[in-house]
């Protein structure tokens, strides 16, 4: 799923092309898309962009009205932009392009791959209510921080990734907050010392301050093409058997449904290897629990 970083970077390469713009058509190419009916989409068209932002991580163009286009990408949604003026002309990728917005300037394709179809678009009156009402986390100081995480006792993963309380982290950048912050994964927020809290306040915005210049260095001043989850240079996430690159140590992971935590047992666990509800009740006594017993 795209996070505050790809998220960022999207809203500043779409302010570069739209904000002033008009909105001249939007076309569904799958009716699922569209999750409102009130203001009817037609309404939109022929709108002026007044601004672009980002709410957690939705992307929200606010147009003249004012009326408001509001994208979820969730996990597999993506975004194309198809210059106007460009020869041969491009074409959307049409199996998987769910909706087209036509301006002015040129043509934002939103696309999702798979057929799970979790992206959404909705266009509102209001914002009122859209905002689950998590933080910025470069708008607070440690002492809210520390506040929300221990407002109730949950796991610091879960924690970090909960839009009620903090804004546009997700699953990949919560791996490498917590890999940077030295910290495991299932320690629960309560136990959580002022230290450990300050090492992860600062961990965490060094994090997304980090990747969100690299995706911007990435993109050069050009529309965002490699959006994933999975980059290179991360340390641990999406990298499950390969070296830490503090350490050395492989690196683990718990599986859980659709999602895959990852984490350096040496750095972050003392070196205790966490159960792995994929693998661990299988394997019953013959699960490692140690990287010793792991080699």
């Amino acid at each position: 799923m795209p996070e505050l970083p790809d998220v960022t970077v999207y809203i500043e390469a779409l302010e570069a092309r739209v904000l002033g713009k008009r909105l001249e058509r939007v076309k569904l190419m799958n009716a699922f898309i569209l999750r409102t009916a009130v203001p009817p989409i037609g309404s939109a068209e022929g709108k002026r962009v007044a601004e672009m932002r980002r709410i957690g991580k939705r992307i929200v163009l606010a147009l003249e009205g004012p009326l408001y286009l509001v994208l979820h990408l969730m996990i597999a949604g993506r975004l194309r932009w198809i210059e106007k003026e460009m020869r041969p002309p491009a074409k959307p990728p049409s199996r998987i392009t769910l909706a087209l917005l036509e301006f002015e300037s040129g043509t934002l394709a939103f696309t999702e791959a798979g057929t799970k179809r979790r992206a959404s678009l909705h266009l509102l009156s209001t914002l009122e209510g859209l905002d689950p009402g998590g933080v910025e986390v470069f708008d607070i100081d440690v002492a809210e921080f520390a506040a929300r995480l221990r407002r109730e006792n949950h796991t610091v993963k879960r924690a970090l990734t909960d839009p009620h309380l903090f804004a546009g982290i997700g699953n990949a950048y919560s791996d490498e907050i917590l890999h940077r912050a030295q910290l495991s994964p299932i320690a629960m927020t309560g136990k959580l010392g002022d230290d450990e809290i300050n090492r992860l306040f600062e961990a965490t915005k060094a994090t997304l301050r980090v990747w969100t210049d690299r995706v911007r260095a990435e993109a050069a001043g050009g529309f965002p093409q490699k959006v994933t989850a999975f980059r290179e240079g991360m340390a641990v996430h999406g990298r499950y058997g390969k070296p830490c690159p503090v350490c050395g140590a492989p690196v683990q992971r718990i599986v859980f449904a659709e999602n895959e935590t990852n984490y350096c047992a040496r750095c972050q666990t003392g070196g205790k290897i966490l159960a792995d509800r994929a693998l661990s009740r299988l394997l019953k006594k013959s699960w490692p629990r140690s990287l010793e017993e792991l080699e």
